[in-house]
């Protein structure tokens, strides 16, 4: 684990786990392993962030109202939860995202902290140079904010064991594009 660093867990709600209205295959699966992230980055004493899909109601993002995708990540609802079993400590940031009537948001970055910072503000505001980036889904918005973070001038490291996609062809697609754009590749074992 680099100097300067802080981990990202991207949209690890219930709508995206099993059961949800919009299920990544094997989505569960990345909660151990980000749990075991989180106590590694807690024990070094760097930034936890997570970031949530926070949808009204009525946006664009639905298909009811035009978007792709059925309703999910409803602001206030048990879908828009974390995963009960996913560990966050006291103290982790929460970025939330697609709160506009008319945003997809697949992006942290297009998301913000409580106090409305964007995230790359809040990641220069704590010194962060290096993000550790797992969570769902592979193919859409961890895609999405790690080819945001490096277009801000993070480093990224891809947490290879602690992703899951919608499609398999589509993640592995992603997975290339990601590096081609200077992501490189971790899991739990590279980093003890």
């Amino acid at each position: 684990m680099r100097e300067r660093s802080a981990l990202l867990i991207v949209d690890v709600q219930n709508d995206f786990c099993a059961g949800g209205s919009l299920e990544v295959p094997g989505g569960d699966e990345v909660v151990p392993v980000l749990n075991r992230y989180i106590e590694k980055f807690s024990r070094a004493g760097r930034p936890i962030l997570a970031s949530r899909d926070w949808h009204p109601e009525k946006t664009t993002h639905f298909e009811a109202y035009g978007g792709p995708w059925p309703p999910h990540c409803v602001q206030g609802t048990k879908g828009a939860e974390f995963h009960p079993d996913l560990k966050l400590p006291e103290g982790a940031i929460i970025i939330s995202k697609g709160m506009e009537y008319d945003a997809d948001s697949y992006s942290a970055f297009q998301g913000r902290d409580e106090k409305g910072r964007p995230l790359a503000t809040v990641l220069r505001d704590l010194g962060v140079e290096h993000l550790y980036v797992g969570g769902l889904a592979t193919d859409y918005c961890v895609k999405h904010s790690v080819l945001d973070a490096l277009k801000n001038g993070f480093h990224v490291t891809l947490l290879e064991d602690a992703i899951r996609g919608v499609d398999e062809k589509a993640s592995r697609e992603a997975i290339a594009a990601m590096e081609r754009a200077g992501a490189k590749k971790a899991t739990l074992k590279d980093l003890e």
